[in-house]
């Protein structure tokens, strides 16, 4: 799965997982829930 360079930074946090859905790429963050991205 190919992330872009501005979800880079967002996957390295620790907690953060990248999740699809609906063809969309998200950066979910269960340990600090304010840190999010979407991509596409």
């Amino acid at each position: 799965m190919k992330v872009r360079n501005s979800l880079r930074s967002l996957k390295n946090q620790p907690g953060s997982q990248i999740v699809r859905r609906r063809g969309r790429t998200y950066v979910i963050n269960k340990q600090n829930p304010r840190l999010k991205a979407r991509q596409g």
